[in-house]
């Protein structure tokens, strides 16, 4: 493996086996490593406030249940917006360079949290403003995954970018898990106030200034950059023009947008439908969601990604009806139920939708290049290689506002019906929308159209 820089590789053949075999698994493992490290403390810090906003009341803030479910719902508008730059500076400054970088803005939200929560006199649009800098952990995924899809072999992407996603999707789980504990102690409370309402709202940021600190260091010393990632943002954004982007977008709004989404919003919906229960089971829900990811990855490589895909949306559809009808009979344990199954098939589903993504522009890739030689074979799959990279960050991105829509959504209907059914019956809606896209294009084996490959055929 030929080195100039030690931290910029300039020689990357992960489909080279005797080179993968040698050296190449052991550098891209240690990568996964610290990148799932960055990205888990980046989803932390994105669901925070999916936690604060319950305690503000008790804490002395007047907000309405609709402004605080806004809070716990635009950190993930912010966070979608920036996986739009941060899909594309992987490829610009290096991988490695860029996990310094995104690690390190985290103690903007943190820090500015700590703050805040401790004067109940900030006004909403003000506390609004400081609960949008959460975001920047949203835009972490979107770099971190288009870093890794570029360091492992194609067999085995649906298993690393699995991996990758489900260590930060269980950041979720971990701040949900974690925030409601420590902000009952004062062993980590800085500024050395008095608890408001029985809690150290503070510690919900402080808690993770030395894990930044840790991540931030640990890409300095052991990771790295990819010469052969390196690529304009012009030629990435070719992307934005291939039809399969925007379906696979739309589709991953259903299954990671389903997951950000209600990840943000679980907490307080329990609280406001089920008022004698303790927010702290809600950490389940995304734990059981970010463990299910590598699962769903691993069966999209065994049986094909379309495949998973079509079936989940399914049982999607059923565990949703199964949430419509529990939250009306006011059955928190059927709630729970309905709601881990939901949680399970997000899980499942950004699995097999994230190895759908290179599997297509491999495919239509090499049609174009189909009897032209060992030589363009070799471009063509360098240049899928580079184009799934960037959509696996662009798809990333606009599945991501699912951690907008759906936390605002059941907000609103909660504040004009008194619950969140009218909200359910839209995401069924879109259930249904999303699984007929899938079959359509991916499953239905059809005639194709003249310079087209059948991504059917080749089990998408």
């Amino acid at each position: 493996m030929k080195e100039g820089n030690p931290k910029w590789i300039s020689d990357w053949r992960p489909e080279d086996e005797a080179f993968w075999n040698a050296s190449g698994k052991v550098v891209a493992r240690r990568n996964l490593i610290w990148s799932i490290v960055a990205e888990h403390i980046g989803f932390s810090v994105w669901l925070i406030w999916s936690i604060v906003a319950t305690k503000l009341p008790q804490a002395g803030f007047h907000y309405s249940t609709d402004e605080l479910f806004q809070l716990v719902a635009v950190p993930g508008l912010i966070g979608a917006l920036m996986r739009f730059p941060y899909t594309f500076a992987v490829t610009t400054f290096g991988g490695r360079n860029w996990t310094i970088f995104s690690a390190a803005v985290l103690f903007i939200p943190t820090l500015a949290l700590a703050y805040f929560v401790g004067q109940p006199e900030t006004p909403f649009w003000l506390m609004l403003l400081i609960a949008s800098t959460a975001g920047l952990g949203g835009g972490n995924f979107a770099s971190s995954m288009t870093n890794i899809s570029f360091f492992f072999p194609d067999r085995m992407k649906g298993w690393a970018l699995g991996l990758n996603a489900a260590g930060g999707n269980i950041g979720v789980s971990s701040v949900q898990l974690l925030t409601p504990i420590l902000m009952t102690l004062a062993v980590i409370n800085l500024f050395q106030a008095a608890p408001v309402g029985g809690v150290y709202l503070q510690n919900a940021g402080l808690m993770w200034v030395l894990p930044i600190a840790i991540a931030v260091i640990g890409a300095v010393f052991f990771m790295n950059n990819l010469t052969s990632a390196k690529s304009s943002i012009k030629n990435q954004l070719a992307i934005v023009k291939r039809k399969h982007t925007w379906i696979m977008a739309i589709i991953y709004i259903g299954t990671f947008g389903s997951f950000i989404g209600y990840s943000a919003a679980f907490p307080l919906l329990i609280k406001t439908q089920f008022p004698t229960v303790t927010i702290s089971i809600a950490f389940l829900g995304p734990l059981v969601g970010s463990l299910s990811r590598p699962f769903g990855g691993w069966l999209a490589d065994k049986v094909g990604g379309s495949i998973i895909t079509f079936w989940n949306f399914i049982a999607m559809a059923a565990a949703t009806i199964g949430v419509l009808y529990f939250v009306g009979e006011k059955d928190f344990t059927g709630f729970l139920a309905m709601f881990l199954i939901l949680f399970l098939t997000t899980g499942i589903g950004n699995g097999s939708t994230y190895r759908m993504i290179p599997s297509i522009f491999r495919e239509e890739n090499l049609f174009k290049v189909r009897g032209k030689g060992d030589g363009a074979r070799a471009l063509a799959l360098k240049t899928a290689s580079i184009e799934s990279g960037a959509a696996v960050g662009f798809i990333g991105a606009v599945g991501a506002v699912g951690g907008y829509l759906i936390p605002s959504s059941f907000g609103k209907s909660i504040a004009m019906t008194g619950g969140p059914q009218v909200a359910l019956a839209i995401f069924l809606a879109f259930y249904a929308i999303c699984l007929g896209m899938t079959w359509w294009f991916y499953l239905r084996r059809s005639p194709q159209a003249e310079g087209a490959p059948s991504l059917a055929e080749a089990r998408v």
